[in-house]
């Protein structure tokens, strides 16, 4: 079992699946992280209360997990197809995040404005972020709610 952390402006108790206008790096999916000083950052953009919402992960392996160790070709494959919309088969997809910076590379790359050794010469000395994304009643199953907290980024 391992702690993750969800950042929010409200508490999330019961975590849900939504659909939104525009899709994510691992495509819509309830989206945590182990890494409390991302969470904390995250909780502070934009308005209202920073709350992180605290969940015990227990892992099913039963369920179709992709893991990303790290920024590769697949990865970012697989990031620019969920910004483009298409949908994937798996329970949970864990791996690093394109934070603001790198999500300017990615889109650049998805527009044709850079090429993939452009994307990597770019991206070289960002340090990606972790993200785990949650696509199934069955995956959030594996999320038990923990407690959250008000957290002001100072």
């Amino acid at each position: 079992m391992s702690i993750l952390y969800h950042a929010s402006k409200e508490i999330v108790v019961y975590p849900e699946i939504r659909k939104t206008r525009y899709t994510k790096d691992f495509s819509w999916g309830f989206y945590c992280t182990n890494n409390w000083k991302q969470a904390m950052r995250w909780a502070n953009r934009g308005v209202g209360e920073p709350v992180i919402n605290i969940y015990d992960y227990e892992p099913n392996g039963e369920l179709r997990i992709l893991r990303f160790d790290e920024m590769t070709d697949e990865w970012l494959d697989f990031i620019a197809r969920c910004r483009n919309g298409e949908t994937h088969t798996y329970d949970i997809v864990e791996g690093p995040m394109a934070d603001d910076t790198i999500w300017n590379y990615v889109n650049d790359f998805i527009t044709g404005k850079i090429t993939r050794k452009q994307f990597w010469a770019l991206a070289e000395f960002k340090y990606p972020t972790h993200q785990m994304s949650f696509h199934t009643l069955s995956a959030l199953d594996c999320l038990t709610y923990n407690r959250s907290e008000i957290v002001y980024d100072k």
